[in-house]
């Protein structure tokens, strides 16, 4: 038995392996992980799978067929809706009208539908327009798009006229009244307000300077409303000589009139004749005058007078130039109160009764809108056909009111 002074220090070998010789554990370690690694970097290559063998599952999204419309519930009167109950009653009709449209909406938290969701849904009732503009019926100018007569002889008068429908209410021969508003255009809201609360068989008249004049007239037809476009015109009054750019003056020669006219009229398409927007001195002028009406004959348009001025020879040139052609038998506001307004309602359908015809024109505003509306909505009423101003304009030969009347 040996012990520590008879065993010197390092000079006692360690045991032979059994493979002859010291076995290098640190590089066999890391060789094993690198041919590990370099088999997997292969197996991904070959195989595409990135999860390395782990399980996984393949989830397919389709898209929800939306369920068939359903029936919104009915809302809850005034009376009953009100305190936390209107609240109530909003919600549930905005979630059941966003569940029948088959769209959903996610909104933050799980909220729920908003009671003030507004949803405008076209009136399925509503008489649509041939659309405008009709490519037959413009033809290409300096200024933009112009009217015209088309090549198979179509007439922008008939083609963007709004279609007089027939009612059993109405006996044959009904007496007629048509009723136009002019000053569209200018303002957004009272354009708006005109458009939503008026007959769609009330014609407006839009001026040319609207910023999106383009678009409200477009919307008015959408909404069923014939439309004319009214042409500025120069007056005795020096103040209301220069309504807006290329007014027409009647100091200036045909052709510079024509080009004035040329502009005004490529402001928007869709409308159905002209008419005058002030022009006392104008419409008194032949010379003046006459040019306008013979292009307005030409291009398929009818020429309607508001009234506004008795010096106006607009009627005797129109039938000399054989043009469509009407004139206002009453203005209906030329008073702004509700009273004079009614009165002179009541006035129109004295005329139309008595001449089987009358036409009414007001200035636009829209403290008139309501009366007028209600008016008109109560004509057939009374046996009394409301229809656009298209289908009087050919009545060149009917009588016309005392100028007083007006």
């Amino acid at each position: 038995m040996q012990d520590d002074l008879n065993r010197p220090l390092g000079l006692e070998r360690e045991p032979a392996s059994r493979f002859g010789r010291p076995v290098a554990w640190l590089p066999l370690a890391f060789g094993g992980l690198g041919l590990i690694a370099v088999s997997l970097i292969a197996f991904i290559i070959i195989t595409g799978d990135r999860n390395g063998g782990e399980p996984f599952a393949v989830a397919r999204i389709e898209q929800e067929t939306p369920p068939a419309p359903a029936v919104a519930a009915k809302s809850a009167t005034p009376e009953q809706a009100t305190g936390s109950t209107a609240a109530a009653a909003g919600n549930s009709a905005a979630t059941e009208m966003e569940r029948s449209s088959g769209v959903k909406v996610t909104r933050p938290f799980g909220a729920d539908a908003p009671n003030a969701l507004v949803i405008r849904v076209p009136d399925p009732n509503t008489l649509r327009l041939a659309p405008a503009p009709d490519p037959r019926l413009v033809e290409k100018s300096r200024y933009g798009m112009l009217p015209r007569v088309g090549a198979d002889g179509a007439r922008p008068a008939d083609v963007y006229a709004r279609p007089v429908p027939s009612s059993s209410k109405l006996k044959a021969g009904a007496p007629r009244i048509a009723i136009f508003i002019g000053g569209m255009g200018l303002s957004r809201t009272a354009t708006q307000e005109a458009i939503d609360k008026l007959p769609g068989a009330i014609t407006l008249a839009f001026a040319p300077y609207g910023s999106d004049v383009e678009a409200q007239a477009a919307r008015a037809r959408e909404s069923g409303h014939e439309i004319l476009l009214q042409l500025p015109m120069d007056t005795f009054n020096a103040d209301d000589a220069d309504p807006g750019p290329h007014t027409l003056h009647s100091d200036r020669s045909p052709e510079a009139i024509v080009d004035d006219l040329h502009w005004l009229m490529a402001r928007f398409p869709g409308y159905v004749g002209m008419t005058n927007f002030l022009g006392a001195r104008f419409t008194a002028d032949e010379a003046a005058l006459a040019p306008v009406l013979r292009e307005t004959r030409e291009r398929g348009l009818l020429y309607i007078d508001d009234a506004t001025s008795p010096r106006s020879i607009a009627d005797t040139i129109a039938s000399r130039a054989e043009l469509s052609f009407a004139r206002a038998d009453v203005v209906l506001d030329s008073d702004k109160t509700p009273a004079s307004i009614d009165a002179a309602l009541a006035r129109l359908e004295t005329l139309a009764r008595k001449n089987r015809v009358a036409i009414g024109w007001a200035t636009g505003l829209p403290g008139s809108f309501d009366r007028i509306a209600g008016f008109a909505r109560s004509l057939e009423d009374r046996g009394i056909a409301l229809v656009p101003i298209s289908a009087v304009a050919s009545l060149k030969s009917r009588p016309s009111a005392d100028a007083r009347e007006r």
